[in-house]
C-alpha cells in the first residue's frame, strides 16, 4: 500500500514514515502544501495523510484541489486542529476521515487501512438542466459560464431540485433532504430559500427555471428554463 504523508512537522513526519514502513507501507513524505498537491497529481497513492496547517497551501486547499482534479484517492486529515467546525470543513472539502493529533499510532494505522479499504470513490456526476450546471464535488454551480454565488444551503437546495428536475418536490421532501428529518422549525423557510435561489440562478439571466406548483411544492423545469 502506497501512502503520501503531507506534514510540515519534520520530526513527526519522519517518525510516522518509519512506523508506516515497519507496518509494510511504501511511504512518500513532503513538508508543504504545494509539494503535496504536486505529488498527488504526479503519482498514484492508496491513501493521502494530510495535515491542515501547511506552508504554501493549507490542507483544505490541497484537498479541494485534489477533488477538483477528479482525484478520489482516500484522504485522512491528521491535524492539531480539534474544533468541531474544523472537522466539518475538512470533511466537506472532500476528506474521508479526520484524526486529531496526537493520535495513537495504532489508531492511525487502523484508520489508514480503513479508508484504503473503501478505495477511491467515483467523482459525483455533474448535474445539468439547460445552461444550469452544478458540480456536487466542488459544491459549485454555474449558469452558462457564470459562477453562481450560492451559500452551502442554497447549493443543497439546487442539488435536490436538479436531482428531481421535472418533478414536483413538496416542502416536506425538501425539508427532509436539505435540512433534516428532525427539523421542527417553520416550513416556510423553504419559500425563503427558493426565493433566494431564484434571485441568483434565474432572474439575473432572464430565466424561470424554478416553478411554484400551487398547493404541491416546487419544480425545476427539465430544460433549465
Amino acid at each position: 500500500m502506497r501512502v503520501l504523508v503531507v506534514d510540515d512537522e519534520v520530526r513527526l513526519a519522519t517518525t510516522l514514515r518509519a512506523g508506516l514502513i515497519a507496518e509494510g507501507f511504501a511511504v512518500d513524505v513532503v513538508h508543504d502544501g504545494v509539494d503535496g498537491l504536486w505529488m498527488a497529481r504526479e503519482h498514484t497513492y492508496d491513501v493521502i495523510v494530510l495535515d491542515l496547517m501547511l506552508p504554501g497551501l493549507n490542507g483544505y486547499k490541497v484537498c479541494e484541489a485534489i477533488r477538483a482534479d477528479g482525484n478520489w484517492t482516500p484522504v485522512l486529515m491528521l491535524t492539531a486542529k480539534d474544533g468541531d467546525w474544523d472537522e466539518v470543513e475538512g470533511l466537506d472539502t472532500g476528506a474521508d476521515d479526520y484524526l486529531v493529533k496526537p493520535a495513537p499510532f495504532h489508531v492511525l494505522v487502523a484508520r489508514i487501512r480503513a479508508v484504503a479499504r473503501r478505495g477511491a470513490r467515483e467523482r459525483p456526476t455533474v448535474l445539468e438542466a439547460g445552461t444550469l450546471r452544478l458540480d456536487p464535488a466542488q459544491r459549485r454551480a454555474w449558469r452558462g459560464e457564470s459562477l453562481l454565488p450560492l451559500t452551502s444551503r442554497e447549493v443543497s437546495l439546487l442539488e435536490h431540485l436538479l436531482q428531481h428536475r421535472g418533478d414536483v418536490c413538496s416542502k416536506r421532501q425538501i425539508l427532509d433532504a436539505v435540512w433534516d428529518v428532525d427539523f421542527d422549525g417553520d416550513p416556510n423557510i423553504v419559500e425563503v430559500y427558493v426565493r433566494h435561489l431564484r434571485n441568483k440562478v434565474d432572474r439575473p439571466f432572464g430565466k424561470d427555471a424554478i416553478e411554484t406548483v400551487r398547493g404541491a411544492g416546487y419544480r425545476l423545469v427539465a430544460d433549465g428554463g
